[in-house]
């Protein structure tokens, strides 16, 4: 759970990861170095709950379908030169194309 948690994110800051409260209500999320220059980010999200399915569900079909894994590679480039400036908006961006490909795979997954 998230409040078993806890201890998780004074642990992780203690090396170097900085604790972003992002949609706390169901994940802790962090960053390394830094909010403005991060290199590396961890999700936090509780076993087996609905984020944590989903996120693997979409993993999955990356890992097992080359259509679906090119597909993706070629929108994270086109969003990272189209917003290079803005995280936020490249995120937001690439949310459609995990949907789609969640619910068209929804059966057969």
């Amino acid at each position: 759970s998230l409040e078993l948690a806890q201890p998780a994110i004074i642990a992780l800051v203690q090396n170097g990861y900085k604790y972003w409260p992002y949609k706390p209500e169901v994940m802790h999320w962090f960053c390394k170095p830094s909010d403005e220059f991060r290199t590396h980010h961890l999700h936090l999200v509780p076993f087996e709950s609905p984020l944590w399915n989903e996120r693997l569900r979409f993993r999955n079909l990356l890992r097992s379908n080359s259509v679906i894994a090119n597909g993706y590679a070629n929108l994270k480039q086109e969003l990272a030169i189209t917003y290079k400036d803005d995280r936020d908006e490249y995120t937001k961006k690439k949310w459609p194309y995990i949907q789609q490909v969640l619910h068209e795979n929804k059966l057969t997954s």
